[in-house]
């Protein structure tokens, strides 16, 4: 049965907070995909976000960005005792610092609130704040505040080499990590209520999953030994890629490399972890930059740029036959963009996952007529485009006027006549054979430039900070294409 999805990071959700989060907003999004017989919700990661607001340079791989908590879920709870008033509301974009601020009171309050009903002997809560990492990470958190929000490996050596270490906590810290593992406790409670509401509905949740880590995370702090890092925990080697479509000088991510041989030795328990907890939350885990289980680009961190760097074979094969192996139900698909070689695929194949589609990059507009250079095959996800490159009305003004001309014959020749040239782009993109057709929501309400969330190569606003301030728009241009939804 082939299935149509939206991409739609939870942070550009509608909501009274100026960001998207896990409260009523969230719910009224799950009916509108339903009404209109959408049954994937793709999201981005949700892990704190770090370095550029980017949810790929995240503080933890497990834990959530409290930024999503829904306020006025906690003042229904009885965790607060008035209901914030709003903030940002119709903002077009998302003042990440601003929210932040606003939003720490009333959770500060509603930590205290937790602290003096005595929920913290709660058996549901006591389950949650077992799980090593939640703890881990509470501490990680709050020896961050205390070494003023640096990251770890400029800590105090104290600090750094708690993990291996656990010395007791100064009151203040143990105190502030017991917040961080409250907030923790609060984002997997709604998270999971608006999943079930999403599976309620007949509609799967397609989380996203970096390949790589940040440095500045609670992972690379409390698991050193899975990394290449000299003696002051800074990485030796860099994770990127080299020069491509997107950047002259390649991509120099930041992220650090993996220790694979380690990793072996511990039967690749790093991963069995992050992608089993990820199973919990996600129905379908899309692993970003899949490529890199076959080879992945070695950067010396001393090279300013990726150009320098060098192709090194991952163990792919044994870290899937691991993961299917420990993991029940494990449904995975890949990222599988760019210029790869063939074992990339190979390895994909083997494992019969489905890979991506781009429609932006498949219409080939450069000779007499315009054509699709992508095989379209059922065992694929089709994509008018991703948040990291052109919406695709911004990728049609961008065209010369000869190459528009060509797309708008492409799609008459394919029988697409009727309605605007958005229209008969999403059409030929639902009519495709692969399984899954995912669109963007900025695609659906038509968003150019104003719609791109993110520019490879580049850090901070505007990156990651779009967001839908109604759901009016999108409420009336589902309309329009709902018969085509129904009848893939």
């Amino acid at each position: 049965m082939r299935k149509t999805g939206i991409l739609m990071a939870v942070s550009s959700l509608p909501s009274r907070t100026g960001v998207g989060e896990l409260g009523k907003e969230a719910y009224r999004f799950i009916e509108l995909l339903k009404e209109n017989s959408v049954k994937i919700w793709q999201i981005l990661p949700l892990n704190p976000v770090g370095y550029g607001n980017s949810p790929y340079q995240p503080y933890s791989s497990c834990a959530g960005d409290e930024l999503y908590i829904s306020l006025d879920m906690l003042y229904e709870d009885g965790l607060l005792s008035e209901l914030p008033p709003s903030f940002n509301e119709h903002a077009k974009s998302v003042d990440y610092d601003a929210v932040r601020v606003f939003k720490e009171t009333y959770l500060r309050e509603a930590f205290r609130n937790f602290c003096e009903k005595e929920w913290l002997q709660e058996e549901d809560y006591q389950e949650f704040a077992s799980q090593d990492w939640v703890y881990e990470y509470g501490v990680f958190r709050a020896l961050k505040v205390a070494n003023g929000g640096i990251c770890w490996n400029e800590w105090r050596q104290e600090d750094k080499d708690w993990p291996a270490k656990r010395t007791e906590l100064a009151e203040e810290i143990e105190l502030e990590a017991q917040y961080h593992m409250f907030l923790q406790y609060l984002f997997y409670t709604q998270w999971m209520q608006v999943k079930d509401a999403a599976n309620e509905s007949g509609i799967e949740i397609m989380g996203d999953v970096p390949f790589y880590v940040g440095v500045d995370s609670v992972d690379v702090w409390a698991g050193k030994d899975n990394f290449l890092l000299d003696t002051d925990g800074r990485p030796v080697f860099i994770a990127g890629v080299p020069p491509d479509y997107f950047s002259a000088t390649g991509q120099r991510w930041g992220n650090p490399i993996y220790d694979w041989e380690y990793m072996k030795e511990q039967n690749y328990q790093f991963w069995v972890d992050r992608i089993g907890y990820s199973s919990r939350l996600f129905d379908i885990i899309r692993i970003d930059h899949f490529r890199a289980f076959d080879t992945f680009w070695k950067i010396p961190a001393t090279c300013p740029t990726a150009v320098e760097g060098e192709w090194i074979e991952a163990p792919g094969y044994e870290v899937i036959d691991t993961l299917i192996e420990k993991i029940p139900g494990l449904n995975l698909v890949a990222e599988d963009l760019g210029d790869l070689r063939p074992e990339v695929l190979e390895l994909k194949d083997h494992y019969h996952l489905k890979g991506m589609k781009v429609q932006v990059f498949s219409i080939e507009t450069k000779g007499k007529f315009a054509y699709d250079s992508f095989h379209d095959v059922e065992n694929m996800i089709i994509y008018t485009g991703t948040h990291d490159n052109d919406t695709l009305m911004e990728w049609y003004q961008g065209l010369t006027t000869a190459a528009k001309r060509k797309v708008r014959r492409f799609l008459k020749r394919e029988g697409f006549k009727q309605g605007s040239v958005k229209d008969r782009l999403l059409a030929y993109t639902l009519a495709c054979k692969a399984e899954y057709a995912v669109i963007p929501m900025v695609d659906i309400i038509g968003q150019g430039k104003e719609g791109h969330m993110n520019t490879p190569g580049t850090v901070g606003s505007p990156n990651w900070e779009w967001r839908m301030p109604d759901f009016a728009e999108a409420e009336k241009e589902l309309k329009v294409y709902r018969k085509l939804i129904i009848n893939r």
